[in-house]
């Protein structure tokens, strides 16, 4: 048998939940002052401090992994690259060596020779230095040069470094085939055009509309069009 409750405890009833729903208004009004006064921090940090965060969180991952390895004897650097797959290894190194030697793109003479001299030098072999002290012994002081100095039938090229020029100069002219010409102009072409961009507007019709324009073209030179 359901009892009833009198207005007393009732009033303890509403009393207890009243007091619970301030209760959990007062944690709302303090969680959004924290989140507010936590976005305006925020607002407040440099642009790129997330980006700054997560380095100085993998640095720190980093050192810790290092540290680990080095605890257990085992080298932290062959660890790391077992973990790169072959395709971001092959992404990393084509990224690397775009760094180093940046394609810029044609911008001078100056600027293409310099580059094509810095690619030259990144490609030549170790320093010999038995050849060198061996070279050095045999020229004396012509080893040195000077404006007098002459060297012609005194050195002499072995085959691998004429084999590497020669290969070099095939790889030019390679490329050289693959670089887009100015076209020579034909002395016996006809002229109908009165500066460069209006011979190409010509070809352009001439394309599209010869075999239309040809006849009144033909009457034209005639002198029998009407």
């Amino acid at each position: 048998m359901e009892t009833t409750k009198t207005a007393a405890e009732k009033l303890a009833e509403r009393k207890a939940r009243l007091l619970e729903l301030h209760k959990k208004r007062q944690e709302a009004r303090t969680d959004n002052h924290q989140e507010v006064v936590a976005e305006d921090a925020r607002k407040k940090l440099p642009k790129n401090w997330e980006a700054r965060k997560r380095q100085a969180e993998w640095i720190l991952a980093d050192d810790k992994a290092r540290s680990d390895a080095q605890a257990a004897g085992k080298d932290y650097e062959r660890l790391k690259l077992l973990e790169v797959s072959a395709v971001d290894a092959d992404r990393i190194e084509k990224k690397k060596k775009r760094k180093d030697n940046p394609d810029l793109g044609f911008s001078t003479y100056e600027a293409q020779t310099a580059r094509q001299y810095s690619r030259l030098v990144k490609s030549m072999p170790t320093r010999d230095m038995a050849k060198y002290e061996r070279q050095k012994e045999a020229l004396g002081e012509a080893f040195y040069g000077g404006a007098h100095t002459t060297l012609h039938s005194r050195t002499k090229d072995t085959p691998g470094a004429i084999n590497n020029m020669v290969q070099d100069l095939e790889q030019q002219i390679e490329r050289r085939k693959k670089y887009s010409r100015r076209r020579i102009y034909n002395d016996d072409a006809d002229v109908d055009f009165i500066n460069e961009r209006n011979s190409k507007f010509n070809k352009k019709l001439d394309r599209f509309y010869s075999e239309h324009t040809a006849e009144i073209k033909q009457n034209l030179e005639r002198g029998t069009a009407i």
